[in-house]
């Protein structure tokens, strides 16, 4: 077995990955960067994602961002749920290092460290915009990257590079080596070209989830994870085993196993993200060709996840939106309909429906009935308007206008993964916690491995949790190892 050694071993080539690995070098330290895939395909899930980032200018977070994460993290450091779980005389400060719920440190230091991060992502030479985006409503606004991900991942790679990192594409990390409990001191990986090598140094996990990986997803999903898809071509690269290497050799794990970011796609698509985003302007059928939710609760933005968890849960895990000629009146409609295969269309609803393979019968009067219960208001399609049904089950709060004007048109929906929400305990510095809630000495964490959601995904976060505490942890080693 081949050895080599570095102060600091990075798996995986994402936002968490790279950022950890400039900032390292930057410092002075000697860093490899571990990459699944071949040097076309770098940057995991980041690659292909527009990386929408929650903030309100580029020195500011949105004014709900802290409250919202803190909203969808559990039981965040609550003394007086830690106290009647472990007892009145719990020193709950220290017990809840090692609990599954978020500390509060971790999210209000994100949130203190944002407006740096994308500074420092500036000086490297990423750009930042307020572009449009797929959300035809929103409660917050979105910055994006100029070039979306792949423009971060090409930037910080091509910093990291000439730095002196050194990449090592189609090597895969498989174990930790920790000698002695509560350290360790490299891993163990196998490439493509070179088979199996020894990495020596401390290790950053910034690998993933595990949506790329069946066995762990139906593990913590349940048998409905046979109908779920990654939402991109990154995604079936994160199978898990820096969670699972991590996890063995006594981390904690954090975040909520049994759930993960649901996207509304195509399943008729190939494309990265053929996301469906139209459908609170029409009604959802299931393949009963029976309504079974309501489309319209509120903005697009921070209700499509709910409502795409309810599409998973019905029959084979797939719905339908149905839509008719008034969805053109909506100024840049397409926007919310990303998928590059066309609408499925029909001259009345009979014909719509026997396209779709649906039961005529029932989704005629499943229309009907949805149309016997819209009444009358001031249609604002951009902005919630509360025109809703009346006396049906379940409602629609918002948009809810008659389908009565064919041809009528539809797209099949299912749900994808975008990232899952269990991985590993995390502190501020993105120092691994262990069972005990001590951090293990020399192993970090960041992005889809760094736990943080139960829930809701807190929209807007992802890519920047992995800039931040990549960017941390990449700090904190440089002045550990100094």
């Amino acid at each position: 077995m081949t050895e080599l050694n570095f102060d600091l071993i990075v798996v995986g080539c994402g936002a968490a990955g790279l950022s950890t690995a400039v900032s390292a070098a930057e410092r002075g330290l000697k860093v490899a960067v571990l990459e699944r895939s071949r040097i076309e395909e770098r940057g995991g899930q980041t690659r292909w994602t527009e990386a929408y980032l929650r903030m309100q200018s580029h020195e500011e977070v949105t004014d709900d961002f802290d409250i919202f994460l803190a909203e969808n993290a559990g039981f965040y450091q609550d003394p007086d749920f830690v106290a009647e779980t472990l007892g009145e005389r719990a020193d709950w400060s220290v017990q809840t290092r090692s609990q599954p719920f978020i500390d509060a440190n971790v999210i209000a230091t994100f949130a203190d460290s944002v407006p740096g991060t994308i500074a420092w992502l500036k000086e490297q030479g990423v750009r930042f915009d307020f572009l449009p985006t797929q959300f035809l409503t929103s409660t917050q606004p979105r910055l994006l990257p100029v070039g979306g991900g792949e423009a971060i991942v090409e930037c910080l790679a091509a910093r990291a590079e000439a730095m002196g990192v050194e990449f090592f594409y189609q090597t895969t990390a498989r174990s930790l080596i920790n000698p002695e409990l509560n350290r360790v001191t490299g891993l163990h990986a196998w490439s493509a070209e070179r088979g199996a090598l020894q990495f020596n140094g401390a290790v950053m996990l910034a690998c993933g989830g595990f949506q790329g990986n069946l066995e762990m997803l139906s593990r913590y999903l349940g048998p409905k994870a046979a109908f779920i898809r990654p939402v991109c071509k990154g995604g079936y690269f994160n199978r898990g085993e820096g969670i699972r290497m991590a996890l063995e050799i006594g981390a904690a794990g954090a975040g909520e196993f049994g759930n993960f970011h649901a996207e509304p796609v195509d399943p008729r698509s190939g494309i990265s993200e053929p996301s469906i985003f139209i459908f609170p302007y029409g009604v959802l059928l299931n393949k009963e060709g029976k309504r079974f939710t309501d489309e319209a609760a509120g903005t697009v933005d921070a209700w499509y996840e709910r409502v795409t968890r309810q599409i998973l849960a019905q029959t084979e895990g797939i719905a339908w939106v149905i839509l008719d000629q008034k969805v053109r009146q909506i100024p840049n409609y397409t926007l919310g309909i990303r998928t590059d295969q066309p609408a499925i269309e029909g001259a009345t609803l009979s014909e719509l429906a026997g396209k779709l393979e649906l039961p005529v019968e029932q989704v005629e009067r499943s229309i009907a009935d949805y149309n016997a219960a819209c009444r009358p208001g001031n249609w604002k399609p951009l902005e919630l308007d509360g025109v809703a049904t009346e006396g049906l089950q379940p409602p629609k709060s918002n948009w809810a206008l008659p389908l009565d004007t064919g041809p009528y048109f539809a797209y099949p929906i299912i749900s994808a993964n975008v990232f899952t929400f269990g991985g590993l305990k995390i502190d501020e510095q993105a120092r691994v916690i262990n069972i005990d809630g001590a951090p293990i000495d020399n192993l970090y964490a960041a992005g889809e491995a760094a736990a943080m959601y139960f829930n809701n995904y807190c929209g807007g976060t992802s890519v920047l949790r992995g800039l931040v505490y990549g960017r941390r942890a990449g700090q904190n080693a440089a002045q550990v190892l100094a």
